[in-house]
């Protein structure tokens, strides 16, 4: 389903039950993001995760970043949630911010590429919010592409360049592309920025210097 300008995109509820059931079955489902589309598998099911990995030929010392729907789901993959982050969760969530945590132990080593941390954020895009709720658990979030290639930023760019080895789409319309989530890291006691993207770092010390 395309939106239409000024109406929020959703998807109707049987082609998001049907998402679902692709993700409870080990497949892949791509969505869109305020970003980019995305790919989504059920991040513990490591049968699942081998075959994202496959589809994208992504090297496998690099981490996926997961979508939660809301901070309570941070509970089962951070071991703890450093003070500066609290601030930026609530001022930027949801939003195109991915924070970087410690994982607990038992996080699949295909998600946190064997670094021990796991990256999320939570989408401000309402069919990306739409389809985590319904699965009632995190999804992966890495862009829909090959590695190496521009993401896909329409559902039918995610068809003409990944084919039929994606599961189920779920048509949003299309996204802003440009710039990625911004991607941030605590080390040695501060905030770090990791990857640049839609929030500026200015923006966030800022917000973390007014805090």
């Amino acid at each position: 389903m395309t939106g239409q300008a000024g109406v929020k995109p959703q998807v109707a509820d049987e082609a998001l039950a049907q998402a679902c059931a692709v993700l409870r079955a080990g497949g892949v489902v791509a969505f869109p993001t305020e970003t980019y589309y995305g790919l989504a598998v059920d991040p513990f099911n490591r049968a699942a995760l081998s075959r994202l990995f496959a589809l994208k030929g992504r090297s496998a010392d690099k981490p996926v970043l997961l979508i939660v729907d809301n901070v309570s789901q941070l509970s089962g993959l951070v071991a703890e949630i450093p003070l500066p982050f609290t601030i930026l969760m609530e001022r930027f969530w949801p939003g195109p911010l991915t924070l970087v945590f410690p994982g607990v132990v038992a996080l699949p080593e295909m998600l946190t590429g064997n670094l021990g941390t796991i990256g999320v954020r939570v989408s401000s895009h309402p069919v990306a919010r739409q389809l985590v709720r319904a699965f009632g658990r995190p999804i992966t979030a890495t862009s829909a592409n090959f590695s190496g290639h521009l993401a896909a930023v329409t559902g039918r760019g995610v068809c003409d360049q990944l084919g039929p080895e994606v599961d189920a789409v779920l048509d949003g319309g299309a996204t802003p592309g440009g710039q990625g989530s911004t991607l941030l890291g605590y080390q040695e006691g501060k905030v770090c920025l990791l990857r640049a993207g839609v929030i500026s770092f200015v923006e966030i010390e800022a917000v973390l210097a007014g805090a």
